[in-house]
């Protein structure tokens, strides 16, 4: 599809993602913030449910290398989506397919980039450079002066959850973890396609396999006959049910309600959620400073919904 390699057309298609139903005549009753926070709340369920599957990642990575756990993750995913799904195949056409298969590669890279990453740099700084690919999408998509407000205060939210230490990081691992924050928007944009062409959640499935095909050659070369250990495969599944099928499903149905710019900030929510997985999972301590900069990011990501909110309201 010619469309995909154009950014004009991307941004457009990002932006018009519609917003919640709002009632014309009473736009403050209970069922319109019903309404409006319904979305939200799948976005923030997927956040929890990635990164407390990113913990029990961090504990299989010593079993099966970084793109061997991404091979059972994306593998693991494709064969429960689809035995779940039974996505048709047929009465879809040639741009259908290609969405797909682009939402299938941006999603195998940005897990690849992101395993890379967090082999070389600590998991809340990985998150951190991560999550800034998210942020300049939601500037470009929604052109909108305060968006560059709530953005500029969530990424001083991140920054201070990196407690300033890029200058320390290991180069290739942080190339690798803005990288995997670029293939991060382009998910965002193509699972927002796939979510208006394909019924429920067939497309999501079938981008899983796509990304599981790109990936397994991968991880044999890496992990081999490791891939096969029932425990790392038990591990694998936890990974692949809290990582990817959870999280996956529950972004692209909020996707369909919620406008890719308001998506993209709440994405900011995920170095918060990290740090606390790693506190509960991990045993990682989260400072004072760690506590203001996740204050820092729900007031941006608070932020933002009031204001997309707000205009739905006034579109009415």
């Amino acid at each position: 599809m010619n469309d995909t390699a154009r950014p004009d057309a991307a941004v457009a298609d990002a932006s018009a993602v519609a917003l919640p139903e709002v009632s014309a005549a009473h736009p403050d009753r209970a069922p319109g913030r019903r309404a409006a926070l319904g979305p939200v709340a799948l976005v923030v369920a997927g956040g929890l449910s990635v990164q407390f599957g990113a913990a029990v990642a961090v504990l299989l990575m010593p079993r099966a290398g970084a793109i061997g756990v991404v091979t059972l993750r994306l593998l693991l995913s494709a064969v429960v989506l689809l035995l779940v799904c039974r996505p048709r195949l047929r009465g879809y056409r040639r741009a259908d397919w290609g969405t797909v298969v682009a939402f299938g590669a941006a999603m195998a890279a940005m897990n690849v980039l992101f395993y890379l990453s967090i082999d070389r740099i600590p998991l809340g700084a990985a998150v951190t450079l991560e999550v800034l690919g998210p942020l300049v999408l939601s500037v470009v998509a929604s052109r909108r002066l305060v968006s560059v407000v709530w953005a500029g205060l969530a990424l001083a939210g991140v920054v201070l959850l990196s407690g300033g230490g890029f200058d320390r990081l290991d180069p290739l691992g942080a190339a690798f973890a803005l990288a995997a924050g670029a293939m991060w928007a382009a998910y965002i944009l193509f699972s927002a396609r796939t979510g208006r062409r394909f019924p429920q959640a067939d497309g999501l499935a079938l981008a899983m396999a796509v990304g599981a095909v790109l990936t397994l050659p991968l991880g044999i070369a890496e992990a081999g006959s490791k891939l096969l250990v029932p425990s790392t495969i038990g591990l694998g599944l936890a990974v692949a049910l809290m990582s990817s099928v959870l999280p996956y499903t529950l972004e692209l149905l909020a996707l369909r309600r919620l406008p890719a710019p308001t998506f993209a900030i709440l994405m900011s929510l995920e170095p918060a959620i990290a740090a606390t997985a790693g506190f509960l999972v991990l045993s990682q301590a989260m400072s004072l400073t760690d506590a203001l900069a996740i204050a820092l990011v729900v007031a941006a990501s608070m932020g933002a919904v009031r204001s997309q909110a707000r205009r739905g309201a006034r579109k009415k």
